[in-house]
């Protein structure tokens, strides 16, 4: 992907700087089809004004698919049948939890600028996005230092929740001040 670290505004890239924002979603299932029409315009009029917008649609905690497909694989080769039945309740419950998460989705518009571009204009650019978003009706925050490592822990699968995600892969295995000694 090309990371190379954290800016004031969002993530560095090989390429130039990532600001990326939280959009909280709308239930459209809830709405009208005149409404639903509506959040449709609203996001056309985002993407006019920004046509390089990117978007972006993550799990907020990581998929079940692969636990399934490991226990229906072991389910297979199971011969015990009280280990057959617990991974049947096993996947009974992946599958209530499935349900139950297949709602919590995180929705990113991110904005990306090119190297060499001034903090000021970035800072200016983010800014008047920001107002545009929230014009037109879409609840966004610009993700912090912490927020950005949460949705890469999750994304690149280091951590189930994404806490306590580093700034370097990997310091919490080295100490040092020992390293310094030597």
């Amino acid at each position: 992907m090309g990371l190379e670290g954290f800016t004031n505004y969002g993530i560095k890239t090989a390429g130039g700087e990532l600001a990326v924002f939280l959009v909280q979603p709308t239930n459209i299932s809830v709405l009208s089809q005149a409404n639903v029409e509506i959040k449709i315009q609203h996001l056309l009029m985002v993407l006019s004004r920004h046509p390089g917008l990117e978007i972006a649609c993550l799990d907020s905690c990581e998929r079940f698919d692969d636990n399934k497909r490991f226990i229906k694989r072991r389910l297979q080769e199971e011969g015990n049948p009280a280990v057959r039945k617990v991974l049947e309740q096993e996947i009974g419950y992946l599958e209530s939890k499935q349900i139950e998460m297949s709602t919590a989705r995180q929705f990113l518009f991110i904005l990306r600028f090119t190297k060499g571009e001034k903090a000021e204009q970035v800072f200016h650019d983010i800014n008047n996005a920001m107002t545009n978003f929230t014009g037109q009706g879409f609840e966004v925050r610009r993700m912090e230092r912490e927020d950005i490592k949460r949705v890469l822990g999750i994304y690149f699968e280091t951590t189930m929740s994404g806490e306590d995600v580093e700034d370097v892969d990997g310091a919490r295995n080295f100490d040092m001040e020992r390293l310094g000694d030597t």
